[in-house]
C-alpha cells in the first residue's frame, strides 16, 4: 500500500474506465487510512488538523467521483 502511483498508473487511467474506477477506489483507501492514523498520532498540531481537513475534503470529492461514475479526465 506505500507504492507510489506510477506514470504508466496515470496513462492508464486516463484511457481505461475500469481501472479507472479501481484507482480512484483503491487510492481513496490509501487516503483514508492515512488520516485515519494521523488523527490516532500524539502531539497533533495546528498545521495537522488542516492536513486533516485537507484529506478529508479530497476524500469527499474521490468518493463523489466514484459514485457519480464520474473518473476523471478522459483522454483526447
Amino acid at each position: 500500500m506505500n507504492d507510489l502511483v506510477t506514470e504508466d498508473d496515470l496513462a492508464r487511467a486516463r484511457v481505461d474506465p475500469d481501472f479507472r474506477r479501481q484507482f480512484l477506489a483503491q487510492n481513496l483507501d490509501r487516503l483514508l487510512e492515512a488520516l485515519k492514523k494521523t488523527r490516532q498520532a500524539s502531539g497533533q498540531t495546528a498545521d495537522t488538523f488542516r492536513q486533516l481537513r485537507e484529506g478529508a475534503e479530497l476524500a469527499v470529492k474521490l468518493a463523489d467521483r466514484l459514485q457519480d461514475g464520474d473518473f476523471g479526465p478522459r483522454a483526447a
